[in-house]
């Protein structure tokens, strides 16, 4: 098993229609090629973690890749795990621009800003615990 995480920056802003409409098509593939993972997204940025046999995760990476909503694609981690985070998510999906103002202020203490939103980190080890702390909510 192998996990992925990469960051982007959108091309538009982004609202909770567009993390649905992504989280929907993700999970189709997804569920066809036995990945799990969650998406979390700012109005300026893109943050996943993919999880699954490593063909099926270097596959779907470059879907993404290609994907025009966003550039600026950023590899944080590629590399063996040994067990899930997300298992039994197909694939869930956060915007983190309608959070309260109490984990937003802790989010940004924590991991900084970026464009008006909470920075996702670029290390492999911060970027678990941002989605550590975002599966807690």
């Amino acid at each position: 098993m192998f996990r992925l995480i990469y960051k982007s920056k959108s091309l538009v802003e982004i609202d909770q229609e567009t993390v649905k409409d992504i989280i929907q098509q993700s999970q189709k593939m997804n569920k066809k090629d036995k990945i799990s993972g969650a998406l979390l997204a700012t109005r300026a940025h893109f943050f996943q973690v993919l999880e699954g046999d490593f063909e099926a995760v270097n596959r779907t990476f470059f879907r993404i890749v290609t994907d025009p909503r966003h550039e600026k694609i950023q590899l944080i981690w590629f590399g063996p795990m040994h067990k899930r985070l997300f298992e039994g998510w197909v694939m869930k999906g956060f915007g983190l621009f309608d959070l309260n103002l109490e984990l937003e202020k802790h989010l940004i203490d924590k991991y900084g800003e970026e464009d008006g939103g909470i920075k996702f980190p670029i290390e492999e080890w911060s970027s678990l615990s941002l989605m550590h702390d975002i599966k807690l909510v």
